[in-house]
């Protein structure tokens, strides 16, 4: 089923075709300070990537996408919530159609310009759609995007390709890249367990969401917004506003490292 953004095929429509979004362990959610719970006992998290293990970045008219190797533990992410050690898989964008909204997860309110996913899995299952139907499956370390005055030199590796990638379908080489240089200074994060924001919606997903935001320029989000999702024989429709809004959280419970 074509699932996309917009009214007619956006997130208030997906549970038609995938009845599993309207579940309840859905994401994201919005963290509530007032409704976390500061957990003691939840360890720092340690990412190893392998710049090596940088293949691809594509436009696949949802999202721009940097894929990895995930053929071996070459990039992994270990501890905080996690029982052992999951595999880089890609890493990928949600951004608004202007600087006051984008991101997924809402934090006391606050949503922010953009939100990026870092998505791996659990490889004591076969493979990675095995992983995708377990609990414990998938593991997503998701970073705010806020805008401020300074861009992030760290961003430019991934925005000089946008326009090899301008159009749906288009791919490029992305060799020798070490997504971790994104990473905000702080390592506090809140945890819960929640579902991929895109169809099919699988409650399988251990979020970690970094509280600290890094710091990018209003032209750097610009430059995601010149995507276009139509192929490159279309017309040109900036990919724009690619976030699904706040699921009910019901009883889940939100923890903090900090």
């Amino acid at each position: 089923y074509p699932w996309g953004y917009d009214s007619d095929n956006g997130p208030d429509q997906w549970h038609k075709n995938y009845p599993i979004a309207k579940g309840r362990h859905q994401s994201p959610i919005e963290i509530n300070n007032k409704e976390v719970h500061y957990d003691r006992s939840l360890l720092p998290w340690f990412a190893s990537y392998d710049p090596g293990s940088a293949k691809t970045i594509l436009n696949n008219g949802k999202t721009c996408r940097v894929v990895f190797d995930d053929s071996f533990d070459r990039s992994v992410l270990r501890g905080g919530p996690l029982p052992g050690v999951y595999r880089l898989r890609q890493l990928h964008f949600h951004w608004g159609s202007s600087d006051d909204h984008g991101s997924e997860h809402v934090v006391n309110g606050v949503r922010y310009a953009g939100e990026l996913h870092l998505l791996h899995w659990n490889p004591k299952y076969s493979n990675y759609l095995d992983a995708v139907r377990r609990t414990d499956g998938i593991a997503v370390l998701a970073i705010f995007l806020q805008v401020g005055k300074t861009p992030k030199p760290e961003m430019k590796r991934i925005l000089e390709e946008i326009d090899a990638i301008k159009t749906k379908g288009k791919e490029a080489p992305f060799p020798n890249f070490d997504p971790s240089i994104l990473f905000p200074k702080s390592h506090d994060y809140w945890t819960y367990h929640g579902s991929f924001t895109t169809p099919p919606c699988e409650e399988c997903i251990t979020w970690i969401v970094l509280r600290e935001p890094i710091v990018v320029s209003s032209d750097q989000m610009a430059k995601l917004r010149s995507l276009s999702k139509n192929a490159e024989n279309e017309p040109d429709l900036p990919l724009v506003d690619n976030w699904r809004p706040t699921q009910p959280r019901y009883f889940r419970m939100v923890s903090a490292s900090f």
